[in-house]
């Protein structure tokens, strides 16, 4: 009796080792032992040693345990209890089959991933080489063959345009008119929730979108005195950025493009970026910012930019130099290996200690402004490489191990224990660096695209744009050249997400007679621009 639930114990350990613990179950009740003497008689147990070869099999093969099922069965004086043993093995071998199919699909996707991914070692990243299923290019081919396919507002006339942005942390609205000028905004900050954590949560970011969606759209038609019914097209934006926060914002663009029948836009977001150096300064500025006013270094953006123009966009999550040739027309001649500008900042504020909610690099800037930026010896990226692109990796680590070693000289545990003045010269020397791996990166491509192009307006954008120090250098870079070059940076408030950037993209593609279907419209994490234009041809 013993040596019969033994063997019953061991079939069901192999059935949970195989995962087909159906079948296997079958099997082993047929062999387990039950009340009545006259079955037992009939369900007897294999020798010992044979159910030992059966058990070694199992670790060995499955295929082999199979065919040992079928020679156990010979065994068996039962024909019932033999015809189960057969069906059993017949239908095991027939999963087995088909997941060794599947396993051999998926080891076969990998590595032909893992090949793929091979011929893009060293590149920049985000850059369409024809990896990505899904790119930009709302002219086509060709950059010239635009499609209405939702309806265009009059645009012989001013109109105006609802704004949404929600692809990150801050839930944006904002309603301007196609002359640029911002009639209302609202703007809910997500840095009191991602304080805590030291950088954004998406799951708690798109919570807080859920949350504040309806109030930020209604309080942006608020402020510009108007209804939803007076809105002439919406703009959302669908890409690139955190899928489900992304999805928040975009749900809402489409309820209200097809509750209202109003022409929608699916907006990318760094164009939208890019596009904000377009907006003549005089427009920047609404009833409700009448106070504010625009420095004297912002005012070289007293007009809108005329294509092409060389865009320098660095942000949380995007470091690029692109050739702007129009509209949905953009040619990246440079970008980053692996970390963008935006985040080194951010881990060199988590790293010392520094508050991030609001993003680390302004904690990093206003830090830097009491240390030294040669204090620190600190390398300079790819010095030896003849390109345009970025390359933040190497950096953050030095920096890591400078603040380590001044720990040990300062007899501290971590860089946050540091004294102000030690993290405020790491701060100054990290970011002296960095805008330094700018300025070489920058130079360079300036060089090839006035030689090449005759271009000589640099547009610098993205929430990093925002740093003062950074404008300054690029301002020089821009002054010192043979033929001075024309720089347009957006207001610091400008430079961040928010969604006047959403409403004023919108507008220029309507004005170029593009617009999407609302219903269905899907969002992308990655969304590179498309490069199967040619810009020779533009």
């Amino acid at each position: 009796m013993m040596l019969k639930m033994t063997i019953s114990a061991l079939i069901l350990s192999a059935a949970r080792w195989t995962r087909s613990t159906t079948p296997l179950m079958v099997h082993a009740l047929a062999w387990a032992p039950v009340p009545s003497r006259n079955i037992v008689q009939h369900h007897y147990a294999p020798p010992l040693q044979t159910s030992i070869k059966v058990t070694q099999r199992f670790a060995s093969s499955t295929r082999r345990w199979n065919s040992s099922l079928r020679s156990t069965s010979v065994h068996e004086s039962n024909d019932n209890t033999t015809t189960t043993i057969e069906v059993v093995a017949a239908a095991t071998t027939t999963n087995l089959d088909v997941e060794t199919t599947k396993t051999k699909k998926k080891k076969k996707s990998l590595k032909s991933g893992r090949e793929k991914r091979k011929k893009f070692i060293g590149m920049a990243k985000a850059v369409d080489r024809g990896q990505w299923q899904h790119t930009y290019s709302p002219g086509g081919t060709d950059g010239m063959k635009f499609e209405s396919k939702s309806g265009l507002p009059d645009t012989g006339k001013p109109f105006c345009v609802l704004g949404i942005e929600s692809s990150c942390d801050d839930t944006g609205a904002a309603i301007i008119r196609s002359d640029g000028t911002i009639l209302g905004e609202s703007l809910a900050s997500q840095n009191d929730i991602h304080e805590q954590w030291g950088g954004v949560v998406p799951g708690l970011a798109k919570t807080a979108h859920e949350e504040n969606i309806d109030r930020v759209v209604q309080s942006a038609l608020q402020k510009a005195n108007m209804e939803i019914e007076d809105v002439d097209a919406i703009g959302v934006t669908v890409g690139p950025g955190l899928e489900i926060c992304l999805r928040v914002g975009c749900n809402k663009g489409r309820e209200l493009a097809m509750k209202y029948g109003k022409p929608f836009v699916g907006v990318h977001h760094l164009e939208a970026h890019i596009l904000m150096a377009r907006i003549p300064s005089e427009k920047y500025l609404n009833n409700n910012d009448s106070e504010q006013q625009i420095p004297n270094n912002e005012q070289s953006a007293n007009r809108a930019m005329e294509f092409p123009f060389l865009a320098l966009l660095v942000s949380g999550g995007h470091c690029q130099i692109l050739k702007c040739l129009g509209i949905g027309k953009y040619t990246i001649i440079g970008g980053t290996l692996d970390d963008s500008l935006g985040e080194a900042f951010d881990k060199t504020a988590r790293l010392l200690g520094l508050p991030v909610g609001g993003g680390g690099g302004p904690a990093v800037e206003k830090l830097a402004l009491d240390g030294d930026p040669k204090s620190v010896t600190l390398p300079i990226p790819l010095r030896h490489r003849k390109d345009c692109d970025f390359s933040y990796a190497g950096l953050k680590t030095a920096v890591r191990l400078a603040a380590e070693k001044l720990c040990v000289e300062r007899g501290v545990a971590t860089p946050e224990e540091l004294p102000h003045e030690d993290k405020a010269n790491v701060a100054a020397s990290f970011q002296h660096v960095a805008f330094r791996h700018v300025e070489i990166r920058l130079g360079r491509a300036m060089e090839s695209a006035a030689k090449e192009d005759g271009i000589g307006t640099l547009a610098v954008v993205g929430g990093v744009a925002a740093n003062t120090e950074l404008r300054r250098r690029l301002d020089g870079l821009c002054k010192e050249r043979e033929e001075p070059w024309e720089m347009l940076v957006p207001p610091p408030r400008l430079c961040t997400d928010q969604g006047a950037m959403s409403a004023w993209a919108a507008v220029e593609r309507l004005m170029v007679g593009s617009s999407d279907v609302a219903e269905g419209q899907e969002v992308f994490a990655r969304y590179p621009f498309s490069s199967s234009h040619d810009d020779d041809k533009s």
